[in-house]
């Protein structure tokens, strides 16, 4: 049996990443129970189940009827939103916050990605977004000669990466302390320019290195309270 209104071609898939989180986390914003999520999606409440916990892919068909019922939008579930700062809607309630151990902080940082390099200039304190990676220990970034971020050579700094979970109110963040140091040694500079990373989005004649090493890794992470165990097995999604 397929879902209303679905028609006999293969269904588009949308790879859910960590949709069944967001749908669970969702559903309990808003107080509902997996049997109310599953009366306004028409869906069978051990199909909700099976999505919040064990599907690794989801259907448009189902993504936009979760959607629906939930209040939001597709895009929201899949962990996408609108151009805007996030952070606008309402907190949860009773988030957890805690602290993050200095290996996971590393696991955060490791694939590399953008984060904010925070420093000071003769006109104030800057914080200022560059693409970066790990390089031996080290978070590395390249920008130009002159620059702002090139300026920070030999200066103590910060560097943080997050990520923001809008729909379920929560998210990391890492926070990276020490002295940023131009990097010179032509073994390691060949070594990235063999990777071309980072690249930075910025194009340009960008042959500056600098690298920041840490004398302190911190971070926090806040999430909802751990959902309840599974209600049952998986059935099918109609009602």
């Amino acid at each position: 049996m397929k879902h209303a209104g679905e028609n006999t071609a293969e269904p588009r898939s949308a790879h859910p990443g960590d949709i069944g989180r967001r749908v669970a986390g969702r559903r309990q914003l808003l107080g509902l129970s997996r049997q109310d999520l599953a009366d306004r999606a028409g869906m069978a409440p051990g199909y909700v189940e099976y999505v919040e916990s064990s599907a690794e892919a989801v259907d448009t068909v189902t993504l936009t009827r979760l959607a629906a019922a939930l209040g939001t939008s597709a895009r929201e579930l899949l962990g996408g939103g609108p151009a805007i700062p996030p952070g606008r809607a309402s907190s949860a309630a009773h988030p957890v916050l805690e602290e993050l151990p200095e290996e996971e902080c590393w696991a955060r940082l490791a694939p590399g990605g953008i984060g904010r390099v925070a420093l000071s200039t003769a006109s104030g304190p800057v914080v200022l977004p560059v693409n970066y990676r790990i390089h031996d220990g080290t978070v590395v970034y390249r920008t130009g000669t002159g620059s702002t971020p090139a300026s920070a050579a030999g200066s103590r700094v910060a560097f943080e990466v997050d990520h923001i979970d809008e729909a379920l109110r929560g998210g990391w963040s890492v926070l990276v302390s020490g002295t940023a140091v131009r990097v010179d040694d032509p073994e390691a500079i060949e070594q990235l320019m063999r990777q071309s990373d980072p690249d930075p989005w910025a194009g340009g004649e960008r042959n500056v290195w600098i690298g920041i090493a840490p004398s302190a890794v911190t971070g926090r992470t806040i999430s909802l309270p751990s959902a309840a165990p599974p209600e049952g097995g998986p059935e099918h999604p109609e009602a």
